[in-house]
């Protein structure tokens, strides 16, 4: 992943000035929530016309079929490291274990003569995943939502994810909804892929439930449609975290639990916090790295 993140260190800054310095980068939510409206209205209208006018607006490529490829897919495999493929393997079963731990078999309870009570879960007939690919690919959301969603028995698994400036799809992403089992998956982001998932489209179908963190455009499209009657996880994003570290601390572990949420989008904002001006050039050294 490649993450050129914007940190600035401060010393002893006035009580007045903390709101400003804490205030972080957004659209105002008029202005935002009229964007989405008017690209949903636009997604429903033309479909698959309107995902390609926006693709080349918002991440500068034009593509006409969004679906990737099972070459594509099979392709991927050669383009990630050793190193990368084991890690994401280990994480691959560790994410199965536990997630297969918690099926539960229905247990018959007799209340009393002649009622029987039992719980049951059962999978959502379709659920759409959206994975980042922007300022960095997260091939560990797809680990995530992709293996909980198979486990279950989701009949089908949507994924959407921008493109890059050359219309690909990040090798790592393609080789995560791999071993997550998924094969339906659209170069689509932002706002337009949300409304794609919640209407439908040609190309990409319309899902019952929306998963995904994403930026404040995502999060806001989420929103919307889930006042359209598509569910959603839950509003995640944009991410802000505060660190506090002193000459205990390992920078490396600090600077790696910061570009965890910086990497989400430059609308994300992270603080770090310490007593050592040491350790604010030590984290900063690791940030950059």
């Amino acid at each position: 992943m490649v993450i050129q993140p914007t940190m600035q260190k401060i010393k002893f800054p006035d009580p007045e000035k903390w709101s400003n310095l804490i205030e972080r980068p957004s659209v105002k939510s008029a202005e935002l929530a009229s964007t989405v409206e008017k690209i949903f209205a636009d997604v429903r209208k033309n479909g698959d016309t309107a995902i390609a006018m926006y693709t080349r607006r918002f991440d500068n490529v034009s593509i006409t079929q969004t679906r990737v490829s099972v070459t594509e897919i099979k392709a991927a495999s050669g383009k990630v490291s050793k190193g990368l493929k084991e890690a994401m393997q280990i994480a691959a079963q560790n994410i199965h274990k536990f997630h297969a731990a918690q099926i539960e078999k229905p247990k018959v309870i007799r209340t009393m003569k002649g009622v029987r009570c039992w719980r049951e879960s059962r999978p959502i007939e379709s659920v759409g995943l959206y994975i980042p690919g922007g300022s960095a690919p997260l091939f560990s959301t797809a680990l995530m939502l992709g293996i909980p969603a198979q486990l279950a028995g989701c009949k089908e698994i949507v994924l959407c994810t921008p493109p890059d400036k050359n219309g690909k799809i990040d090798p790592a992403i393609l080789y995560a909804a791999k071993l997550a089992g998924i094969s339906n998956i659209y170069k689509v982001g932002g706002i337009q892929a949300i409304a794609a998932l919640t209407y439908g489209t040609t190309q990409i179908p319309r899902v019952d439930k929306i998963f995904g963190p994403g930026n404040q455009y995502v999060n806001a499209a989420k929103q919307y449609a889930q006042q359209l009657g598509v569910a959603i996880d839950l509003p995640a994003g944009p991410s802000e975290v505060l660190t506090i570290a002193d000459q205990t601390c390992n920078p490396a572990f600090v600077a790696a639990d910061l570009l965890s949420q910086a990497e989400h989008g430059p609308d994300s904002q992270v603080v770090l916090l310490s007593d050592d001006e040491k350790i604010l050039d030590a984290v900063l050294v690791e940030v950059h790295k």
